[in-house]
């Protein structure tokens, strides 16, 4: 019998990102039976100005082979402290590990930030590569589900469609309107379960703003309220398009504002060659939102779920 190769643990740097891709890619396949992260997503997560990769990244590696990967950020400045982590299934030991290191960073950020307790946010596929059994025995529970929806698109079916009657639409391609967009997901997306506040600068490095296509990103206003509903979406991943935000302020919901946003990028997606568009929706969101990407032919691709532990804080 031949032992297995030792296992060692070290933080991330830039130049890992295609290794720690090509394993999110493997468990991508495990999941949900195709690859569908992008080079460029691990980049921004690890050259994101509130990460710093020494102390805040974990790769663990059976010799030569990456296996598990941890990673932690802080959106919130307060006690919500959030956290990716992904492991092979063979390797639940070596993935604990890294769990474990991922949760003593969380209570030390907390605890610079002057909280008493770390509320650590953790989102896995319902049927993960980790044991969300050791996750329970650590004191985690599920306590949210997002839906991941897709739908397919043709240029002959999906038409850009006219906007309603006293309706106009924009893109943001200038600063002034995509400082408008950030104010709108800020207003409508400020009652949302996990919802951080972010100033624009920290928005624009959410988002990965150097990259993004603000002629993609649209503004509807009406004749009697201005500026009501907003949709973010992008064009830069491989799988599909993306929708990453549809926003309506409260005094305009069921004006059909946002099924109009979501059929315009259902049209302007199609024209440019893409055959399919997902977004993600939390299954609970008050606003109705599943029930009308559902009306607009959008259908489960694969479910997440947002896991949660408390933890006191204390120094690192």
């Amino acid at each position: 019998m031949h032992d297995r190769p030792l296992v060692t643990v070290r933080a991330a740097t830039l130049e890992d990102a295609p290794l720690i891709c090509d394993l999110l890619n493997a468990i991508d396949t495990i999941e949900i039976g195709r690859p569908d992260t992008d080079l460029h997503t691990v980049e921004a997560d690890l050259s994101h100005a509130e990460v710093d990769t020494e102390q805040d990244t974990w790769l663990a590696f059976e010799g030569d082979r990456l296996v598990a990967y941890a990673l932690v950020w802080d959106d919130s400045g307060t006690d919500r402290i959030d956290a990716d982590h992904y492991v092979l299934p063979e390797h639940q030991a070596e993935g604990e590990r890294l769990l474990e290191l991922a949760e003593e960073r969380a209570q030390a950020r907390a605890r610079a930030n002057g909280a008493t307790q770390a509320v650590v946010h953790l989102h896995l596929n319902q049927q993960p590569t980790t044991d969300t059994g050791r996750l329970e025995a650590r004191g985690w529970q599920r306590v949210r589900r997002y839906h991941v929806m897709e739908r397919p698109l043709s240029a002959r079916t999906d038409p850009v469609p006219q906007p309603p009657p006293g309706t106009t639409l924009r893109d943001c391609t200038a600063e002034a309107d995509r400082r408008r967009a950030h104010a709108l997901v800020e207003e409508t997306f400020a009652a949302h379960f996990d919802h951080q506040s972010r100033s624009y600068e920290q928005w624009l490095e959410d988002i990965d703003g150097s990259r993004q296509d603000w002629s993609l990103v649209w503004i509807a206003s009406t004749e009697d309220l201005g500026d009501t509903a907003v949709l973010i979406s992008r064009n830069d991943r491989a799988s599909m398009g993306w929708v990453r935000n549809i926003g309506v302020r409260e005094e305009a919901r069921g004006r059909g504002l946002g099924g109009y946003l979501l059929r315009h990028a259902f049209g302007v997606y199609a024209r440019l060659g893409r055959e399919t568009i997902g977004l993600g929706v939390d299954t609970l969101n008050k606003s109705g939102a599943l029930r009308i990407y559902e009306a607009h032919g959008m259908r489960r691709h694969y479910a997440v779920d947002t896991w949660e532990v408390t933890l006191p804080a204390k120094n690192g």
